[in-house]
């Protein structure tokens, strides 16, 4: 959320939800991948302004924290406005492929100590 204050901060997101500070399903992790319709459904509601800029985000598959990361929003809050997109049928979300056997915790230390560097 470029410019504004910190108190415009607070209340931006809350509006955008419709003061809901849950989602209304749980399809989604960080690493969900989303992508629009394409074209979106007949009957579909006519999108709000931040909604519509997550369908331009998702024209091409994109992972929910990248969504995240690109509109400068908190995840919680696009979750939430990626539910209301998901129910309108004006997106589709791929959930992670599950990790088969252990994972490799060798692997996942060095990437550990490798983030500890940054």
């Amino acid at each position: 959320m470029s410019g504004g204050d910190e108190a415009g901060r607070l209340v931006r997101p809350f509006t955008l939800t419709g003061g809901r500070t849950r989602p209304s399903r749980a399809d989604f992790a960080l690493i969900t991948t989303v992508t629009a319709v394409d074209p979106p459904p007949e009957r579909a509601v006519r999108p709000q302004p931040e909604h519509v800029r997550i369908l331009r985000l998702c024209a091409r598959p994109v992972a929910v924290a990248e969504v995240a990361a690109r509109l400068d929003l908190p995840v919680s809050v696009v979750v939430i406005m990626l539910c209301d997109l998901l129910e309108a049928g004006l997106i589709t979300a791929r959930p992670p492929h599950p990790v088969a056997g252990n994972p490799d915790l060798e692997l996942l230390q060095k990437v550990r100590d490798g983030l500890g560097r940054i």
